[in-house]
């Protein structure tokens, strides 16, 4: 059997200043205590690009780069619109993307 759900994918970088404290941890806090969507992962990325051409990368030179991040998740679709809705401003203008999935469930999955 296949269920209906959504995936985001929020890009930032390490360190982005949210309203109390570093972006990724209040996402995190809105995602995980707010909203508890089925499943969230934090990527670090080893260097990116953004609309205005900086490259962030880390070496042993610079290790203080503000590295590219993003943070994945997933629930049924209402769950996301909700937890979207709650995310509010702290999310940059375009930095946000959903797209639909099916996920199996049964006997046969993961979860079981």
């Amino acid at each position: 059997m296949q269920k209906k759900m959504t995936v985001v994918r929020i890009y930032l970088r390490e360190a982005d200043p949210g309203h109390h404290s570093d972006l990724m941890e209040e996402i995190l806090s809105v995602l995980h205590d707010d909203h508890r969507v089925q499943g969230v992962t934090v990527f670090r990325g080893i260097s990116g690009f953004g609309q205005h051409g900086e490259i962030h990368s880390s070496n042993l030179l610079h290790p203080k780069i503000h590295l590219p991040l993003i943070i994945e998740f997933f629930d049924e679709a209402e769950a996301v619109e909700a937890a979207i809705e709650a995310l509010g401003d702290l999310v940059p203008d375009g930095h946000l993307l959903r797209w639909p999935l099916s996920c199996e469930v049964g006997p046969n999955s993961i979860n079981s």
